[in-house]
Protein backbone atom coordinates (compact mmCIF):
# COMPACT_ATOMS: atom_id res chain seq x y z
CA UNK A 1 0.00 0.00 0.00
CA UNK A 2 1.36 3.53 -1.37
CA UNK A 3 1.27 6.79 1.23
CA UNK A 4 -1.11 7.65 -1.15
CA UNK A 5 -3.61 5.12 -0.41
CA UNK A 6 -3.35 6.01 2.88
CA UNK A 7 -4.28 9.25 2.49
CA UNK A 8 -7.31 8.48 0.82
CA UNK A 9 -8.17 6.04 3.24
CA UNK A 10 -7.86 9.05 6.43
CA UNK A 11 -9.62 10.99 4.04
CA UNK A 12 -13.22 8.57 4.55
CA UNK A 13 -12.74 8.85 8.50
CA UNK A 14 -14.83 10.76 10.43
CA UNK A 15 -12.66 12.77 12.98
CA UNK A 16 -15.93 13.81 14.92
CA UNK A 17 -17.40 10.38 15.35
CA UNK A 18 -13.48 8.76 16.56
CA UNK A 19 -12.95 11.76 18.91
CA UNK A 20 -16.54 10.87 20.63
CA UNK A 21 -16.58 7.23 20.93
CA UNK A 22 -12.72 7.17 22.44
CA UNK A 23 -14.39 10.20 24.80
CA UNK A 24 -17.80 7.49 25.67
CA UNK A 25 -15.35 4.93 25.92
CA UNK A 26 -12.70 6.33 28.02
CA UNK A 27 -15.07 7.32 30.34
CA UNK A 28 -16.54 4.04 31.19
CA UNK A 29 -12.85 4.36 33.41
CA UNK A 30 -9.27 2.93 33.38
CA UNK A 31 -9.82 -0.67 34.13
CA UNK A 32 -12.43 -0.97 31.73
CA UNK A 33 -11.01 0.51 29.17
CA UNK A 34 -8.16 -2.09 29.23
CA UNK A 35 -10.81 -4.65 29.02
CA UNK A 36 -11.86 -3.03 25.91
CA UNK A 37 -8.67 -3.03 24.34
CA UNK A 38 -7.64 -6.36 24.71
CA UNK A 39 -11.79 -6.94 23.10
CA UNK A 40 -10.99 -4.91 20.32
CA UNK A 41 -7.58 -6.66 19.91
CA UNK A 42 -9.43 -10.01 19.37
CA UNK A 43 -12.37 -8.59 17.12
CA UNK A 44 -15.17 -8.66 19.47
CA UNK A 45 -17.97 -5.88 18.29
CA UNK A 46 -18.82 -3.17 20.52
CA UNK A 47 -21.51 -1.04 20.16
CA UNK A 48 -20.04 2.14 20.61
CA UNK A 49 -18.19 1.43 17.58
CA UNK A 50 -21.07 -0.52 15.11
CA UNK A 51 -21.04 3.29 13.22
CA UNK A 52 -17.37 3.54 12.95
CA UNK A 53 -15.64 1.53 9.78
CA UNK A 54 -12.33 -0.78 10.13
CA UNK A 55 -10.09 2.30 9.65
CA UNK A 56 -11.73 4.35 12.15
CA UNK A 57 -11.82 1.53 14.24
CA UNK A 58 -8.42 0.74 14.31
CA UNK A 59 -7.83 4.62 15.06
CA UNK A 60 -9.91 4.08 17.87
CA UNK A 61 -7.93 1.00 19.50
CA UNK A 62 -4.49 3.11 18.62
CA UNK A 63 -5.67 5.65 20.68
CA UNK A 64 -6.89 3.79 23.55
CA UNK A 65 -3.68 1.75 23.44
CA UNK A 66 -1.75 5.48 23.65
CA UNK A 67 -3.63 6.43 26.17
CA UNK A 68 -3.99 3.84 28.56
CA UNK A 69 -0.19 3.66 28.11
CA UNK A 70 0.65 6.56 30.19
CA UNK A 71 -1.69 4.52 32.95
CA UNK A 72 0.78 1.32 32.79
CA UNK A 73 4.11 3.64 33.01
CA UNK A 74 2.32 5.08 35.92
CA UNK A 75 0.84 2.35 37.60
CA UNK A 76 -1.98 4.64 38.22
CA UNK A 77 -4.89 2.23 36.62
CA UNK A 78 -7.12 1.44 39.30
Amino acid sequence: MSLYNLDLYALNMDQSKIAHCIEVLCQKGCKEVSLIVLALERGEPMAEMQELNEGERQVVLHELKSIMAVYQEGGTCW
